[in-house]
């Protein structure tokens, strides 16, 4: 009776699935999530336990150093806080789980029961054995990295970026130089030294260099110098490309020891202690795993902005064709009167537009491109910035010759006038943040020679003395050239009105 209602039963089932609209079915077939995730423990991989700083954290810190440049500092700021989180998670996933020769693989039976539980006389004969399962024997990574690609002019904040994350990061941060680096066996330095130099930062403990971070700038000195047939090889370009390509996909990396080494003392010696133990001797060599270190990559790129130009100017016939700016110049005769023909000017800098078949144009091969998914631009620094940086940050030129100057005694001041002076000229000049320091020097020459060990204790710079009209004012210690010089200061601010833009 039981048997026939449960056939009934299943019979009923089956026919109310074969009656089910269509378009219900057909709507279930579609994903729109993700079909498997990343299963975690709380107490594993919860990154408030690690007392991580948050991007937020990271771009106000890097607010107090580096002036302008909001994208790059969000793309930098959100690339370390994912390493964190990848690199953590990743360890312990390899380090935490249960090691693979000593995890007890069970194979469940066919009828899922146990010939232990029935008597000697009820066997009915071999249980069939499920087959198990594929299960990889080593745990794999369950996050991939994310290296960098940053694109910037110089003088930019590019290595300012890198060196005032270093201050704050808890990994180990190396900074390289790509401009040394050939191809192994030729004159310069391989690339395996910027793993040598991170694991320098880490104390020569592969832990710790193994979720570290190395940061290699003017990467673009690495190019490809020729498009054509090459007569020579290119130890420095593509070469160069190829093995850093090795060590960004991750990699082992020996790097030889050349730390200190502690010889072992001579047994039977004058001097020698009997039955003292040898000292421990230094590894030859360290083995480096990339898989876990991330990769930030800077460099100016002259020359691709016309790259970028030459894609975005194809064709000029159409409403929607992209006309550059010098193939419209206004008539000679009157500069002020609009040509026949305007152009569509595009507020966004070039460097903005920037796609990875750029990148290849200027000379890097695709698979180095595609090893870096996310790429951001700095922008050049306006006068307007220019004159934060003189003044705002930490660490501002101004306050640097202050302090200068005061540990010889001597007050130095600048007038607003005279410190807008120097952000034009600096931006007239080039060279962003670094063109700064040489108006400095220029300025500052002849007062940083005379006031040393002389009467001067208060010097005043003023827009004249900046634009090389005058010299600049001096004053002497005493109470009332003091009070000049405070007055001379205040007259000048007085007579300020204008604004930096």
């Amino acid at each position: 009776m039981l048997d026939g209602c449960s056939t009934a039963l299943n019979c009923c089932r089956a026919t109310a699935a074969l009656n089910r609209p269509r378009s219900r079915l057909f709507a279930r077939s579609v994903r729109t999530q993700a079909r498997h995730t990343h299963e975690s423990s709380d107490q594993l991989y919860d990154t408030r336990h690690m007392g991580l700083a948050t991007p937020r954290q990271l771009v106000k810190y890097l607010n107090d150093y580096v002036i302008g440049q909001e994208n790059a500092k969000k793309v930098l700021s959100v690339a370390v806080f994912n390493h964190y989180t990848r690199v953590h998670a990743n360890m312990n996933a390899m380090y935490y789980d249960e090691p693979p020769h000593l995890a007890r693989t069970r194979y469940p039976l066919a009828n899922n029961s146990n010939p232990l539980d029935e008597g000697a006389g009820s066997y009915r004969g071999p249980d069939r054995m499920v087959e198990p399962s594929l299960i990889p024997r080593t745990s794999l990574p369950p996050f991939e990295k994310s290296n960098v690609l940053v694109i910037g002019p110089t003088g930019s904040g590019k290595t300012l970026l890198a060196k005032t994350l270093a201050k704050v990061l808890d990994v180990p941060f190396s900074i390289s130089d790509a401009t040394t680096f050939t191809q192994a066996g030729y004159v310069g330095d391989d690339v395996d030294m910027c793993v040598q130099r991170l694991l320098q930062a880490a104390n020569w403990d592969p832990y710790k260099a193994n979720m570290g971070i190395i940061y290699i700038d003017e990467v673009d000195k690495v190019a490809r110098k020729s498009i054509g047939p090459e007569t020579t090889r290119d130890v420095g370009g593509e070469g160069v490309q190829q093995a850093l390509l090795r060590i960004m996909e991750g990699s082992v990396v020996n790097v030889p020891a050349k730390g200190p080494s502690m010889p072992t003392p001579a047994g039977g010696g004058r001097g020698v202690r009997q039955g003292m133990p040898s000292p421990v001797q230094w590894p030859e060599s360290y083995s480096v795993d990339t898989s876990n270190v991330l990769f930030i990559l800077s460099g100016a790129f002259v020359g691709l902005e016309d790259i970028i130009k030459k894609r975005m100017a194809k064709g000029s016939i159409g409403f929607t064709a992209n006309l550059s700016t010098e193939a419209t110049p206004a008539p000679e005769g009157n500069p002020s009167r609009m040509p026949f023909f305007t152009a569509n000017v595009n507020t966004t800098p070039l460097l903005d537009q920037v796609q990875p078949n750029d990148l290849v144009k200027f000379g890097f091969i695709p698979e180095f491109i595609s090893r870096m998914p996310s790429i951001t631009t700095l922008s050049p620094l306006s006068p307007k910035d220019l004159r934060r940086v003189l003044t705002e940050v930490k660490g501002s030129l101004i306050s640097q010759y202050t302090t200068l100057f005061g540990f010889s005694g001597i007050e130095i001041r600048f007038t607003s006038a005279a410190l807008d002076q120097i952000c034009k000229k600096a931006a007239a000049r080039g060279g962003g943040a670094r063109g700064l320091r040489g108006i400095m020097e220029s300025i500052l020459l002849e007062p940083m020679y005379e006031a040393p060990g002389s009467w001067i204790k208060h010097i005043l710079i003023r827009e004249a003395a900046v634009l090389g009209e005058e010299p600049p004012d001096y004053w002497g210690g005493s109470k009332g050239d003091m009070e000049n010089f405070w007055k001379a200061w205040d007259e000048e601010e007085g007579r300020y009105s204008g604004h930096m833009r």
